[in-house]
């Protein structure tokens, strides 16, 4: 494979994984850095990929250390794997925060199940909670109430380090992208 052909491969499957719960790529980890300097790690759902801005979208509740840590720097490290290609993808880049509200953040409301929407009614992410209403019905709530709390991250990668282990001759391409998103180089690099 040429390196068009991988970064175009890369792209294709984090399209793939933002509609299909099943793909390695649907959850991967995204890193801030708080406000001590120290890295932060958590997974999150990839919602939507875009090839021609080489862009990524997730979804947050804006009460979480993530959100707040994203206020203070927006650039961001997003890493997957995929145990089934043996691929890692690390891309580089920044985030902008739509909060409650925004026209983003209100048509990505507008499009999550009810179940989903359930996640951002209640105390906020990181609260301490009692162990025995794990599991339990919540109370009723009304599902209006998170919208109030829901934000959606938006991702425009400046690199893709892609790697991809192999039972011999692993594998390492990196790509840069201008601020467009077009790709303004990309070579092969040892693993």
């Amino acid at each position: 494979m040429d390196l068009t052909d991988i970064e175009a491969s890369a792209w294709a499957e984090l399209e793939t994984a933002a509609g299909n719960p099943l793909s390695g790529f649907r959850y991967v980890n995204l890193c801030t850095v708080d406000a001590e300097a120290r890295a932060q790690a958590r997974m999150v759902v990839l919602r939507s990929a875009d090839r021609t801005t080489r862009s990524l979208e997730f979804h947050t509740d804006t009460r979480s250390q993530k959100w707040l840590e994203l206020s203070a720097n927006p650039h961001v490290t997003v890493l997957g794997f995929c145990p089934q290609a043996r691929l890692q993808l690390r891309l580089q880049g920044r985030v902008e925060r739509h909060g409650p509200g925004s026209e983003r953040a209100d048509a990505a409301w507008q499009n999550l199940p009810s179940r989903t929407r359930m996640t951002y009614v209640g105390g906020p992410p990181g609260d301490e909670c009692a162990f025995e209403t794990i599991g339990k019905p919540p109370e009723p709530l009304d599902k209006a109430e998170g919208k109030a709390r829901f934000g959606v991250l938006s991702f425009r990668a400046r690199t893709l380090d892609w790697f991809q282990l192999r039972q011999q001759d692993n594998r390492r391409a990196l790509f840069v992208y201008d601020e467009t998103g077009a790709l303004s180089s990309c070579r092969r690099v040892n693993p």
